[in-house]
């Protein structure tokens, strides 16, 4: 496929992606007190009870513009097919001047990490609240891009580096995590300067990047023990899918295997699209690893 073809596709599965309309809630609580700190739920569709429930990380580069919305139709179409969902929001960038941005940078140091954190450590309680029916003993952690990295992360705080305040002493407790064309591979992403730059804002200058990716970049941190695929389209001209692979050998380096599905002919967001055939396997991924 040529460059010109290959853009042209991938602006319609954007469009397709993005046209769906937003999905209210049956729920939302709060995890914290900033605005941010929130999680929509939405209960199974068939009124099922002991339901599995799926966390749902959304993606956007860890920047401001992006949030949970977009990922509302996903959210919905899981919860047709008989999960329980908790749609995540937490704190991404903005235009900050002690960031030195130009336009939205990604993430906030620490604070995208510690609402990640916060927002798992708090789903247990809000689930008892707001969806009884949920079965809280079958969690899969999904994210979709920025948020595939996040939801690599949650899965691993049990191997965070001694010190780390988001760091775990035993693994969550965890069905598994399927992670979308994540930004799994911190070194290959900044080579191929995924999402212009994106790994850099949120990490920080350079002196900062070195500090901080050991506490940050899921291939740092294997093995987990916990279950991971990761799902990913072969002709992805955002996240590429040699950063799913790199994330993949780098588990195996370790000594744990990671499902990894390559879609043909598929781009970033046909991952998140109800009517595309990629978010079925997404859904069978996930499945597969909450029944």
């Amino acid at each position: 496929m040529s460059d010109s073809a290959a853009r042209d596709r991938d602006a319609v599965e954007t469009e397709s992606a993005f046209s769906h309309p937003a999905v209210a809630p049956d729920a939302s609580a709060a995890y914290g007190d900033h605005p941010d700190q929130v999680i929509d739920f939405y209960a199974p569709r068939d009124g099922r009870a002991g339901a599995p429930v799926v966390v749902v990380l959304h993606g956007g580069a860890w920047r401001g513009p992006y949030d949970r919305l977009h990922v509302t139709p996903f959210a919905d179409f899981l919860a047709r097919r008989g999960f329980a969902v908790a749609n995540v929001e937490y704190r991404r960038g903005s235009e900050l001047p002690q960031q030195r941005g130009s336009g939205p940078v990604a993430g906030r140091w620490p604070e995208t990490f510690d609402d990640v954190a916060a927002a798992m450590d708090a789903l247990p309680g809000l689930l008892a609240a707001a969806l009884p029916e949920a079965d809280a003993r079958r969690i899969v952690v999904t994210g979709h891009s920025a948020g595939g990295q996040l939801a690599l992360w949650a899965a691993a705080r049990h191997v965070l580096p001694q010190g780390s305040p988001w760091r775990l002493a035993a693994a969550p407790p965890l069905r598994g995590v399927v992670a979308l064309a994540p930004i799994a591979d911190f070194a290959t992403a900044v080579e191929l300067d995924v999402c212009s730059g994106a790994v850099g804002q949120l990490l920080g200058r350079e002196e900062d990047f070195a500090a901080r990716s050991p506490y940050a970049d899921p291939a740092a941190l294997l093995p987990t023990g916990i279950a991971t695929a990761v799902v990913q389209g072969r002709t992805d001209l955002t996240v590429p899918h040699v950063v799913a692979e790199a994330f993949v050998d780098a588990a195996a380096k370790a000594g744990e295997t990671v499902g990894l599905t390559l879609l043909e002919e598929v781009g970033h967001f046909p991952l998140i699209d109800p009517a595309a055939d990629a978010c079925a396997v997404v859904a069978e991924e996930i499945a597969q690893l909450a029944w």
